[in-house]
């Protein structure tokens, strides 16, 4: 399981236009997810990514989670994330799971974000979405979950 993660200001995702989920501060979490993934990798990734200390303290140094600025998640399932672009012009995307597999651990992942304590928005799985977000930073990190 990989998860793109960046910091926002703020973020919102759009469908058919009207938006269906937005926050202020706190994190948009692209979520891709892989045929051997499993719920040990979704809780994985939902405890690091509640601890991950990527917010300055009163020092500028990056020493603050997302729970102690009291930010929010968003969180988006993005399939392409397992796209692979090594042999032609066209990525290939064998090695994302289908949707009937993806979805509920999407769910299940976004479920764990919040038993960690954080407020969780998300996108509709599937669907076209217009994602929006002011990065903060820039920071851009890919967390990904361990491979046995």
């Amino acid at each position: 399981m990989r998860v793109l993660l960046q910091r926002a200001k703020d973020a919102s995702v759009t469908v058919d236009g009207e938006i269906i989920g937005s926050i202020a501060k706190g994190y948009v979490l692209l979520v891709g997810i892989t045929h051997d993934d499993s719920e040990k990798d979704a809780a994985y990734l939902a405890k690091k990514i509640a601890g991950l200390r990527i917010y300055e303290d009163d020092d500028g140094k990056m020493n603050r989670s997302i729970l102690e600025v009291e930010g929010a998640i968003l969180s988006v399932s993005q399939f392409t994330l397992y796209g692979n672009v090594q042999k032609g012009r066209r990525p290939s995307f064998i090695d994302a799971a289908r949707p009937e597999q993806a979805e509920p651990l999407w769910e299940y992942f976004n479920e764990q974000l919040r038993n960690e304590g954080l407020h969780v928005e998300t996108g509709q799985f599937g669907a076209m979405m217009d994602v929006q977000l002011t990065n903060d930073g820039p920071v851009t990190l890919l967390v990904e979950s361990p491979k046995a």
